[in-house]
């Protein structure tokens, strides 16, 4: 039945099962934290132990809800004293006690495990909830009530008091307080909300991983669970959408896209496709979705994600530094407990009764462009890689100008994939056109997108930015870069057009980061506009897929208007025409680029404003 993976649902109930165990081998006497050993999160040791109770009740709630209360190791029992030690005297400073819940900028981290907590519950209310002490039930009450009032941090946080709130009214616990906090939330998706099923994270132009895991489970698992059809057909409708490009982004070696933050989450990137199968909200078959779900969660656990002793470290395979954000603590990674959303579906449900089907990625090449988010998917089924070619998340909030900080290398790189992540700040990065002024090298931070569209095997995806320059003065009046990106087969037609540099400029290109732990090919070759061939980089910090690392870079001259024009590949594909043999003719000025490709099909792109045509032999 599951021929691409090999797991059941049984397997999923076995990794649920393990992960407990390591965890809980580090709880407190009663149980109400778990200190994971490792270096702790800015929001400090205590707030760590909560993450590591309420993440994993998440897990456990999924397992005991999903196999109908059956509770074979007895982890109920476990979360039920903790619950009871946990808030007996929250905010002390004692062996036991939770932290209070506060705003966002002052340690607020307990409103993000406050969500955990309440779905935990509302999962196991007639097991747990409902046989608590009165007492019990009425202190965890009071501390989840904090979640309703302190101030979110502005984006999937509000989906947190919006999550305690859904709970309380499910055991008869609702007033004007949680109809306040579910409003807001509500309010708020709908103003996020920007089309093709996808959500930006907040006011601004973030888009990842978050839409799945958070924007999407909250509000379509609540509206599952209390049954509010009206709720479930609007938000299942965005879910389906989002879905139809998302279930492209796992490449077939299982793994999903190395892009945004908090990566170290894993396989909680299938949350969404299987949340999608459980609600019947998906376009994808149930066999393709337990091949993604499946393959996902076999993925990491093959490739180290678990230490010696079971336990999720901070990284992607193994512990990766560069890969983790600060708010990031031992217990962090299991957020990946979202994933097993998946066991709410029954056992004769056909989400584990089906056949495993192919995953998208494995039916034939394909390029998807998604306007909304500015995103462009090129997938090619001879290697199994996926691509994501980014023209529209950036991460910048609203109130941040152009200057916004340093590199963002989960955001400000043109390019992403299953099979690469971003090198590190302080090596040479990947994928990015700089700007090179008195020495100085710009990065990308806020992307101003200039449209996304795709035909019959090939799509394209444009953008512009002012490069910023992280060192001196952070801006060079006049100066901005308009950057096209064309998928075409296993290629990658890169054209960027510089447009105010002062004289003496210099721009650079990169490629694709590769090394010896992930062989692939990663090639960039010059058509217009770059002084010589590529020339490899080191990058010795390595990336999450390899210690060590090279990226091909070009270099070239800029000054006034100039157009920079080459291609890019990253394949594990050996056929197909060598990168120099893939492009017969270029043409270029100010205004157009024009592209003659071997077999004869050509592309054509137009500046003033930005317009691309593709045609096919």
């Amino acid at each position: 039945m599951s021929p691409y993976t090999g797991y059941t649902r049984a397997h999923w109930e076995a990794v649920a099962d393990g992960l407990l165990a390591a965890a809980w081998h580090w709880r407190t006497p009663g149980g109400a934290l778990l200190h994971l050993p490792g270096r702790p999160s800015v929001s400090g040791v205590r707030s760590d132990g909560l993450e590591g109770y309420a993440r994993t009740f998440l897990a456990a709630a999924f397992r005991v809800a999903g196999a109908g209360g059956e509770d074979p190791h007895g982890r109920l029992e476990w979360y039920a004293d903790g619950l009871a030690a946990g808030t007996r005297t929250p905010g002390r400073d004692d062996a036991e006690s939770w932290p209070v819940i506060l705003d966002h900028d002052v340690r607020g981290q307990p409103m993000v495990e406050s969500a955990s907590v309440a779905l935990g519950l509302r999962l196991t209310a007639p097991w747990l909830w409902q046989h608590l002490d009165e007492g019990v039930r009425e202190r965890t009450e009071a501390w989840l009530r904090g979640a309703l009032r302190h101030s979110p941090a502005p984006n999937n946080w509000y989906l947190f008091p919006f999550t305690v709130a859904g709970f309380l009214e499910s055991v008869g616990r609702g007033d004007a307080e949680t109809a306040a906090a579910r409003e807001r939330a509500l309010e708020l998706l709908e103003t996020w909300y920007r089309g093709d099923g996808w959500y930006a994270d907040g006011d601004g132009r973030a888009f990842d991983h978050y839409n799945g895991w958070a924007l999407h489970l909250y509000p379509v698992l609540d509206a599952h669970l209390s049954g509010d059809r009206a709720l479930l057909d609007r938000f299942g409708a965005r879910l389906r959408s989002h879905l139809a490009g998302y279930g492209l982004m796992f490449g077939a070696d299982g793994a999903p896209m190395h892009f945004g933050r908090s990566l170290t989450y894993r396989f909680a990137a299938s949350t969404a496709v299987s949340l999608g199968a459980l609600t019947g909200h998906t376009p994808l078959a149930p066999g393709a979705s337990r091949r993604l779900a499946s393959g996902g969660l076999r993925h990491f656990l093959e490739r180290g994600a678990l230490s010696g002793d079971g336990l999720l470290s901070l990284g992607w395979y193994g512990p990766h530094a560069p890969t983790v954000q600060g708010y990031s603590g031992p217990a962090s990674p299991y957020w990946a407990s979202k994933a097993f959303v998946a066991l709410l579906a029954p056992p004769g449900h056909p989400l584990w009764t089906a056949r495993e089907e192919a995953a998208p990625v494995e039916e034939g090449d394909r390029v998807l462009a998604l306007p909304a988010p500015g995103l462009l998917v090129q997938a090619t089924s001879a290697d199994g890689v996926v691509r994501l070619h980014n023209h529209g998340s950036d991460h910048v909030r609203p109130h941040e100008g152009e200057s916004a900080a340093d590199d963002d290398p989960h955001y400000g790189r043109q390019a992403y994939s299953t099979r690469t992540g971003p090198t590190a700040p302080g090596n040479p990065a990947d994928n990015r056109l700089s700007v090179e002024v008195a020495g100085r090298s710009s990065v990308r931070r806020r992307l101003h997108p200039l449209g996304a569209g795709h035909g019959d095997g090939w799509g394209w995806a444009a953008s512009w930015h002012r490069p910023v320059f992280t060192i001196g003065p952070p801006m060079v009046p006049g100066l901005r870069v308009e950057s096209v990106t064309v998928a075409h087969g296993r290629y990658e037609l890169r054209v960027h057009r510089v447009v105010g540099a002062p004289p003496g400029a210099r721009v650079s290109h990169t490629g694709w980061a590769t090394g010896p732990d992930e062989p692939l090919l990663s090639a960039l070759h010059p058509l217009y506009g770059w002084d010589a061939p590529a020339k490899a980089v080191p990058a010795p910090y390595g990336t999450a897929f390899t210690r060590w690392a090279q990226v091909p870079r070009l270099t070239g001259t800029a000054g006034g208007t100039s157009v920079h024009v080459c291609l890019a590949v990253l394949s594990g594909d050996p056929t197909g025409p060598p990168l120099p043999k893939a492009v017969t003719r270029t043409t270029a000025d100010g205004a157009t680029v024009e592209v003659v490709w071997a077999g004869g099909a050509v592309t054509r792109v137009s500046f003033d404003p930005v317009r691309v045509t593709h045609e096919a032999v």
